[in-house]
């Protein structure tokens, strides 16, 4: 584990090279205080001496995303310009928020790393990388991304993407405790933001996707030691259950689900409500994702998929809500939970709202859990016909139970959800909630599948998806935009399209603006009132983390990571990067310059047809989650048509089967496949790059520049 502190001089430097600059920068950062949070703080964050902080992932306790700063408004946002930004390390994806506490601004990228910043001039004062092992990302559903920190009490407190939680002096970048919250060897990542309320440190995990079970647990802030932990589904009956809930949801399943574990892993949402003293867990998916699969003979299959209330003092449940019984589609439900006090039947009610993958917005009473409304916030939903307002539970669609008919079915919304993880935002002075929306469809075909050793254990086919999306009765509809819905009326107000892209992450103000990002390399402000789009900015790389604003000496400020692209080439330079804005900012971003294109140069075609198709089979179960369908990589993972190594059996060998790349998250896959099969692999990548240089592409310029420097270094302006 390494940390240190960085001034501007180093920079640009490697982690390892700071030397004594480090060291006098560290006896600096102890004079002040740092990350003085605690609950007093927070309770109070819309009083005056607060307004300008973003102390916690959602601003607040209410994760609302809401801020009161009005000095930047629909009437000058046109003046808002870069006025600092800093370069990441890696291309991996970014999905960090920001947190910004008494002028330092604290982010997190890839890989789990930390850095601190002046908030107003982007000087950087530490940094820190907890050396996560590069073959640890074969355990992340999706990408070894990051997105945030809690602060509190002098500390801010990171977790990793190999299941670590870690308390670091927010003065001085050093670890005071690192502890465990995996348990040992397990598939467990780590990719949300702690949450913290009552002196206690609250952390979920992933690990659905590899049949792992979930579990929400709380440590205490100051010590490290684990308070309590709450699972969200059964465990094996004859060890007994953890508590009565346990029990009870064992009776909602059936077979021998406890031999993949279950799923349900919270791995995102967290909130806690001071006014009822809850904490809210939104829970995850099934493991395998058809339920007939995971646990034939049907049942509800709880906690999956859930809105769960604990006490915080104790962890003890307190009451819950299932979004979606007996969940197939990879719906998640943990989707970011807000708090708010709304007028619903001629009161003013405490309620949650979430808006989940499943595709309705979700209004319930935060003391009770009643179900207060549930209506479509996207079109096209054919899982359901709706949700029962007596039961609470959805109408389902027979036709769209793949998993019990055998049958593949085109089901809406996609399994990547109408809403997923980029987070929402609540106005109180409009009322409207901001959706980042994604309106699709997914071909779902159950595989049971022999147990494999690594790699995700889905039991979809993915293969035979793609041959059904093929058909000519496939929904063709795949659109994204940024929607304002109103929670009172259950009713889309405006929608700001994404012409072939998606939308990041909303933030909401007082000044009349909703801010958000997307996939076509745009950070944008909308007029909360009407989405109008009021500015817009070229950020080079796609935008889906959430943005913050903060004030600083009279001045507002506005950032966002960013760290996508939707289109573009593994190998083009580094875009990811932290970007700060402010009223008359004049920072540039480096002139852009065309990427020279790819070159397919594969070797002779070569293997049977039997071969390549084996090499087809084995590349859908262990290579397409990061390098995409027929090996065409994306942004964040090579194409591997392009790839040199598929010129020589024995450099594909060395990668695939030895390891060579593994410090950069390529693990070896020899536990799981054969010499013969890696060959396969490379027959079958090897075909379709033949295929794609006989019958090229439209060409397409990939705009690039010079690499980012291994540590973040600023820019101001």
């Amino acid at each position: 584990m390494r940390s240190l502190i960085a001034s501007s001089v180093c920079a640009v430097l490697l982690l390892s090279a700071c030397g004594k600059s480090a060291d006098k920068a560290a006896s600096a950062a102890k004079a002040a205080p740092a990350a003085q949070v605690n609950e007093a703080r927070l309770l109070a964050a819309n009083e005056p001496a607060n307004v300008g902080q973003w102390m916690s992932h959602g601003r607040d306790y209410s994760e609302q995303r809401f801020s009161p700063l009005t000095k930047v408004t629909a009437a000058n946002v046109s003046q808002l310009g870069l006025t600092w930004f800093a370069d990441f390390d890696t291309r991996r994806g970014q999905e960090s928020t920001p947190v910004i506490v008494d002028g330092v601004l604290y982010v997190t990228t890839a890989w789990s790393k930390l850095y601190a910043y002046e908030a107003k001039t982007g000087k950087p004062l530490w940094a820190f990388d907890p050396q996560v092992p590069g073959e640890w990302a074969v355990n992340a559903c999706c990408d070894v991304v990051n997105r945030g920190v809690a602060a509190w009490n002098g500390k801010v407190y990171l977790a990793t993407i190999d299941g670590r939680l870690i308390a670091i002096d927010a003065a001085t970048g050093k670890s005071v405790w690192d502890v465990s919250t995996i348990e040992k060897d397990k598939p467990y990542a780590i990719t949300g933001a702690p949450r913290i309320a009552k002196g206690k440190v609250l952390i979920g995990q992933g690990g659905s996707e590899f049949e792992q079970r979930g579990y929400l647990s709380a440590y205490d802030a100051e010590t490290g030691k684990l308070d309590w932990r709450w699972f969200v589904v059964p465990g094996n009956p004859a060890n007994g259950f953890e508590n009565k809930q346990m029990e009870m949801a064992a009776k909602t399943w059936s077979g021998e689900w406890w031999k993949t574990g279950g799923g349900g892993a919270p791995w995102d949402s967290i909130v806690f409500d001071p006014k009822t003293n809850l904490v809210y867990v939104g829970t995850g998916n099934g493991a395998p994702w058809p339920s007939e699969i995971r646990a034939p003979g049907g049942g509800d299959h709880l906690f999956l998929s859930s809105i769960v209330a604990l006490k915080i003092d104790t962890g003890e449940y307190a009451w819950h809500y299932q979004t979606t019984p007996n969940e197939s589609w990879d719906y998640d439900n943990v989707s970011q939970i807000m708090t708010a006090d709304l007028p619903i039947g001629g009161t003013t009610r405490h309620v949650l709202m979430q808006a989940p993958k499943n595709g309705f917005f979700y209004v319930l009473d935060a003391a009770s859990g009643e179900l207060l409304s549930a209506e479509p916030y996207v079109q096209g939903i054919n899982w359901a016909k709706g949700i029962d307002k007596k039961t609470g539970r959805p109408i389902k669609n027979p036709e769209a139970n793949y998993s019990k008919t055998g049958k593949g079915a085109f089901v809406s919304p996609y399994y990547g959800g109408a809403h997923t993880w980029q987070p929402i935002s609540f106005s109180p002075n409009t009322g409207f909630a901001y959706i980042p929306t994604t309106q699709s469809s997914y071909a779902f075909v159950a595989a049971k599948q022999d147990d494999n050793p690594m790699g995700q254990k889905l039991s979809i086919s993915f293969a035979k998806s793609a041959e059904m999306s093929q058909r000519p009765d496939a929904p063709k509809i795949s659109i994204g935009y940024l929607q304002a819905f109103d929670p009172v009326t259950n009713k889309e107000v405006w929608r700001a399209p994404v012409e072939g892209g998606r939308s990041g992450g909303a933030m909401s103000t007082a000044g009349g603006l909703v801010f958000a990002g997307n996939t076509l390399n745009e950070f944008a402000a909308y007029k909360a009132e009407t989405g109008e789009k009021l500015w817009r900015t070229d950020t080079q790389t796609g935008a889906l983390a959430g943005p913050v604003t903060y004030e600083v000496d009279g001045e507002q400020f506005v950032a966002v990571v960013g760290g996508f692209r939707q289109t573009g080439s593994y190998w083009a330079p580094n875009y990811s990067r932290l970007l700060v804005y402010k009223l008359g900012g004049t920072a540039k971003l480096p002139d852009v310059v065309e990427f020279p294109a790819q070159v397919l140069n594969p070797p002779a075609a070569f293997g049977s047809a039997e071969v390549i198709k084996h090499g087809e089979e084995t590349y859908g179960r262990f290579c397409s989650t990061c390098h995409g369908g027929e090996g065409r990589g994306s942004s964040m993972f090579p194409d591997l048509r392009y790839a040199g190594a598929i010129n020589s059996a024995e450099a594909f060998k060395t990668i695939v089967l030895d390891g060579a790349l593994a410090k950069n998250g390529m693990v070896s896959f020899a536990k799981a496949i054969k010499p013969e099969d890696a060959e396969a692999i490379r027959a079958y990548v090897v075909s379709k790059a033949i295929y794609a240089k006989e019958h090229p592409p439209t060409p397409r310029a990939t705009p690039a520049r010079a690499p980012a420097a291994a540590v973040p270094a600023p820019h101001g302006g």
